[in-house]
């Protein structure tokens, strides 16, 4: 029983949301890291402006979901309701959608 609840948590999610599954958030996550250390020019023509926040909203939303498996195997607590909050998942799409956008126009 406790092994359905795992596959359950981790990889269908409780909530009916496709941003609720925690794996398919840590996939995009790591597709989205393993991209830029492959391809880190992509932010040098961005101005310095829009530089820095897209850097800072890049490292929240990355850790963010790489935090939200082992915080949802913990259960409640500061972590757990940071990391599960609805605009990190919709900001780790968002960075997605720029970090391809900057690949494909840049």
């Amino acid at each position: 029983m406790a092994g359905r609840t795992l596959f359950t948590t981790g990889f269908i999610g409780r909530r009916a949301s496709r941003l609720d599954r925690p794996l398919l958030g840590l996939l995009l996550a790591a597709g989205v890291a393993v991209w830029l250390l492959l391809h880190p020019e992509l932010f040098l023509a961005v101005p310095m402006a829009w530089r820095l926040p897209l850097i800072l909203l890049g490292a929240w939303t990355l850790g963010a979901a790489f935090v939200r498996p082992l915080a949802l195997e913990v259960g409640e607590g500061r972590l757990w309701r940071l990391s599960g909050m609805t605009w990190n998942r919709w900001a780790l799409w968002g960075f997605a959608g720029v970090v391809v956008w900057l690949e494909v126009w840049g």
